[in-house]
């Protein structure tokens, strides 16, 4: 059996999923895997058959998506082409991680497309939704990467079809420990936004992790470094609470891992604040930007010692089975839908 795996690399998250998931299809065939955009931090140590441009968003400095730079570099002559010359026929399963070119690729042909991502879950009709709904975010979050099966993955399962959290195997060997300070992870502000915000609560070490500085230093209380895998998560099993985006992730290993969070939704990105309505659903601190605003709210909780309990089994392997089972060996057509909803769980 031939299986194409889309994933989109922009953030680290689809990244760190599918390492986890791609020995198990392995295990069930010929395995391909396409990667487009550019902002991942993590590399990927299997063969990689495809790197697309695809579509990706740019995250700004003031906490949230750069629409306008994220304008300028969509090159949408490129992204065509990627989707008109990508042999999709050859393929018995196709795969798309919220990745645009397999998604589109597999609906121009008429391909069933099984979609496995936390978006899919975020358009789930049982999952929270946020109290002020983005139409167009909404209508992105849709379209981006439109595929006729979906499968999810969410804070807590909502049906057979969402899962709990991929965790990966490198955090789930770790022992948690707490060494007193916090780890933060907001690619979307600049170093200067966190560091002015931060350095009020003086008594409280921040180890951050910045993508918008390739050289280690310290300022205060706050130290900032590069992002590196490896420190990354040093850094996250031993500290006391994580401050970072509502991707969807860290979030999601900071809550396996017992820790204190807060998280501040992307601007401009209307997945992160579906996670946010989910997290805060489950008694997660969530607040909308960093700002002297929200100052109160931050020390409400670094005073707090409320953790989430949370339980995430290993079901990679279980859950690559069951959509192998169901969807692969044969190839299948679908009919181009017209509009892509949420209707697509009752396509399952």
């Amino acid at each position: 059996m031939k299986i194409l795996y889309g994933i989109q690399s922009t953030g680290n998250g689809h990244i760190t999923r599918a390492i986890e998931l791609i020995p198990y299809l392995m295990e069930w065939g010929d395995l391909d895997v396409l990667l487009s955009g550019s902002q991942s931090d993590i590399e990927m140590p299997f063969k990689v058959k495809y790197r697309f441009n695809g579509l990706s968003f740019v995250f700004g400095k003031q906490g949230g998506v750069d629409v306008w730079n994220t304008y300028w570099n969509m090159k949408t002559m490129k992204l065509m082409k990627e989707i008109n010359n990508l042999p999709i026929e050859k393929y018995d399963l196709i795969i798309s991680d919220f990745e645009p070119v397999t998604a589109w690729a597999s609906l121009k042909a008429g391909r069933v497309c099984v979609g496995l991502s936390n978006q899919m879950a975020s358009m789930h009709p049982l999952a929270p939704s946020p109290k002020k709904i983005d139409l167009l975010g909404k209508l992105i979050l849709s379209q981006y990467a439109p595929c006729s099966i979906a499968y999810g993955f969410h804070f807590k399962s909502l049906d057979q079809h969402i899962f709990t959290p991929i965790i990966r195997k490198e955090i789930r060997e770790l022992t948690p420990s707490n060494e007193g300070h916090y780890t933060v992870y907001l690619p979307a502000y600049s170093d200067e936004k966190i560091i002015k915000s931060l350095s009020q609560f003086e008594k409280i070490r921040w180890e951050v992790f910045s993508k918008h500085n390739k050289k280690k230093f310290k300022e205060k209380n706050i130290s900032i470094q590069p992002i590196n895998n490896g420190q990354f998560v040093k850094s996250l099993v031993s500290c006391e609470g994580v401050l970072c985006n509502a991707g969807f992730g860290t979030t999601s290993e900071a809550l396996f891992l017992q820790k204190k969070l807060l998280v501040i939704p992307m601007k401009n990105q209307y997945e992160q604040h579906c996670n946010a309505a989910m997290l805060k659903s489950m008694g997660v601190h969530v607040i909308k930007k960093l700002g002297e605003k929200n100052h109160e709210k931050i020390g409400n909780w670094l005073s707090e010692n409320n953790t989430v309990q949370v339980d995430y089994p290993d079901n990679a392997r279980e859950i690559v089975d069951l959509i192998v089972r169901h969807h692969g060996f044969k190839p299948k057509k679908t009919a181009i839908p017209e509009t892509i909803t949420t209707n697509l769980f009752q396509n399952l």
